[in-house]
């Protein structure tokens, strides 16, 4: 859905909270309270002038417990931290700035959130009404600038909308597909008082508002003939499945036909990693048997995923020889890069339950030994070319650095950032649904550790660790401070080898060896003394031998840890499928090529 008029349309409330009776309130209450009543139990900002009215509310909440607030050391991590929050738990997050630099330095959150279907909301402070437009102090068009990367925007121009729109907001930003809500209120806006009167969630219906939820029954009735006629299918399984809450769906439709199944990035943990049919991610660093898999199939069914460009490698040639079934929500992605053969726009969850409802029927009964020549196929794919964990004689390895993080912690809340350390935390964790969380579609560096502190105040009893570089953890290493004051206990993992890792994998492959500013040594800081100047606890490792013990002391201390471990520095990503290649054709395969059946 796209921004609409920054004027809010009244007749959108539909609600009986009309016979209560009206508080005499400031906008900034009403803000508060709305927020609260659609269940906000954290917020993540950083206060400044346009927006000090409302911390002035948020004040009193937080005196009596009802919300708490996070004071971040920059916007952006208040962004990240939100989406951290939305993707562990499935609820909306939250985040403040005030305007200005304050609301520009949320945008890269707010885009990340975007790209990968995230459900937030973002309060925006706004110089008053009258300086709108004036170009006055701290004054930024933040509804202008982020139109095309939010799912729907306001601009609050009476104080008597307030609570229509915070409703509204929750309602667009946390149904069909999810995405983030801007609020922009002018400071005046926030000190106005008036009569209030709350608006409960539910109670708003928006005209033109409007998602499919259940798939057309003839189409799900083809998909189902595809299937049964199908040898070598392919469930090709996204972000979408995790929104969803379809796991199960996806798992019961999986064995009852016998289908492997392949993860995007973002769909990591819908599907049993250790499932003898998971094949793993697919795509630019996914594991070869998927990637042949996926070159070799005769149906493709895609569910809750986009064909987009990291997956697909060079789009004509991506699963060339199948029929496509196509499962979303969104019906501008069905079609959007590769026309399918059955489109059925829906909830995915629900047109999985309506598949599964069907093949209770006769003329529908499943055939699991349909596929058996396939998945023998598979098997030996996957015997042939395994992921490999190289053992350096004299350096540790990234690659055994995850796997021995992912060993001890297996039930572990993962965040990570962008870059070689992030493939190979796809390529060697094995999560659950929820507990991978990494920036896809946007790749922003410096999201891992503000998004780490979002999941942990969501589920302070679970274990959440954050997968970093060093170049990527010195893009919000300020929230080392935020870590500190409230004692969140997250631990970190930086991948040291010194680079801009897949800068230099790329310049070595196809820029002749030319590393133009990718070396990050010169400048690095002493990561031990800065944590001990934030107050953490910093532990280095340079050595095979200290790894083990270094992690697990890592894990059972009780207050954030940042565990910074040199690795090779020369070590490269693999398997990778260069720009312009088809999946099947990928670099750094050890044995023979793959030949396709035709």
């Amino acid at each position: 859905m796209g921004a609409s008029s920054a004027e809010h349309q009244s007749q959108t409330l539909v609600s009986s909270s009309s016979i209560m009776t009206p508080k005499r309130v400031s906008g900034g209450f009403a803000l508060m309270d709305s927020l609260k009543r659609h269940g906000v139990e954290c917020i993540f900002g950083y206060p400044g002038g346009a927006i000090l009215p409302v911390y002035d509310e948020l004040y009193s909440f937080e005196a009596t417990g009802s919300i708490k607030h996070i004071l971040v050391r920059h916007e952006q991590g208040a962004s990240h931290a939100a989406d951290g929050y939305a993707r562990a738990t499935g609820k909306v997050g939250v985040c403040f700035g005030t305007s200005g630099p304050g609301a520009t330095n949320l945008v890269t959150g707010i885009a990340t959130a975007y790209m990968d279907s995230i459900p937030i909301v973002v309060v925006t402070g706004q110089v008053p009404r009258a300086a709108i437009g004036t170009d006055a102090f701290q004054e930024t068009d933040i509804y202008g600038i982020t139109l095309p990367i939010v799912k729907h925007s306001y601009v609050v121009r009476n104080s008597q909308d307030i609570a229509n729109i915070v409703a509204e907001a929750f309602h667009i930003a946390s149904t069909g597909r999810p995405g983030p809500v801007l609020i922009d209120i002018p400071k005046d806006v926030a000190l106005e008082e008036f009569d209030y009167i709350p608006v409960e969630p539910g109670l708003v219906k928006l005209p033109g508002y409007h998602f499919i939820v259940k798939g057309n029954p003839k189409q799900i009735s083809a998909a189902l003939h595809l299937i049964k006629e199908s040898h070598r299918p392919l469930l090709y399984v996204g972000g979408g499945v995790i929104t969803a809450n379809a796991h199960e769906e996806i798992k019961a439709l999986a064995e009852l036909f016998n289908i492997p199944v392949t993860t995007t990035l973002m769909g990591l943990g819908a599907f049993e990693e250790l499932h003898p049919l998971s094949l793993g991610m697919l795509g630019m660093h996914g594991t070869a048997y998927a990637n042949f898999a996926v070159s070799d199939c005769d149906l493709l069914i895609c569910v809750g995923a986009r064909f987009d460009d990291r997956v697909t490698g060079k789009l004509d040639e991506f699963a060339s020889f199948a029929k496509v079934i196509h499962i979303d929500i969104d019906p501008a992605e069905v079609g959007k890069n590769r026309v399918p053969d059955v489109p059925i726009v829906g909830d995915v969850k629900n047109v999985l339950t309506d598949m599964l409802n069907c093949c209770q029927e006769t003329e529908f009964l499943a055939n699991p030994n349909q596929t058996q020549e396939w998945l023998a196929s598979i098997h030996s794919w996957k015997k042939d070319y395994p992921l490999i964990i190289p053992q350096k004689h004299d350096t540790i390895s990234p690659q055994e650095v995850i796997a021995e993080v992912g060993l001890q912690a297996p039930h572990a809340y993962y965040t990570t950032d962008v870059g070689q350390h992030q493939m190979w935390a796809a390529q060697f964790l094995k999560n659950g649904p929820r507990r991978w969380i990494s920036s896809a579609g946007l790749g922003t560096m410096g999201f891992g550790l503000p998004a780490a502190m979002g999941v942990k105040v969501a589920r302070p009893e679970d274990e959440v660790i954050c997968i970093s570089g060093d170049a990527s953890f010195q893009m919000c290493l300020q929230e080392l401070g935020t870590l500190a004051q409230y004692s969140i206990n997250v631990k970190t993992v930086i991948i040291n080898n010194g680079w801009q890792g897949m800068v230099r994998q790329w310049q070595q492959a196809f820029y002749g060896k030319r590393y133009s500013c990718s070396n990050m040594e010169l400048g690095m800081p002493d990561i031990e003394l800065l944590t001990r100047a934030y107050g953490i606890k910093g532990i280095v490792v340079k050595l095979r031998e200290e790894l083990s013990d270094a992690i697990t002391q890592m894990l059972t201390s009780d207050c954030p840890v940042i565990l910074n471990v040199y690795v090779t520095r020369d070590e490269n990503c693999y398997p990778m499928v260069a720009p312009g290649k088809s999946n099947s054709q990928m670099l750094g395969l050890a044995k023979k090529e793959h030949k396709a059946n035709t």
